[in-house]
């Protein structure tokens, strides 16, 4: 049973790849600037960040839409 998701533009991405890219185009302290989370304000890491996302789906959810959002902005 395949789950095509063609209009979905954060299928095939993962939540790992999104946090690269947001760290890449806004660094960690815009990025803990436009999501007041810990993880991204002090002492920051992937790893720590990862493990923090997977567990907290509101913060997960800005993640994503910050993603989406930048993504839109590169058009």
């Amino acid at each position: 049973m395949t789950t095509e998701q063609p209009k979905n533009p954060l299928h095939g991405v993962t939540l790992a790849t999104m946090l690269d890219e947001l760290v890449a185009h806004y660094g960690w302290e815009a990025l803990g600037r436009e999501i007041e989370i810990r993880c991204f304000t002090h002492d920051p890491s992937t790893a720590s960040s990862l493990k923090f996302l997977r567990r907290t789906p509101w913060a997960r959810e800005r993640v994503e839409s910050l993603y989406l959002y930048m993504k839109r902005r590169q058009g």
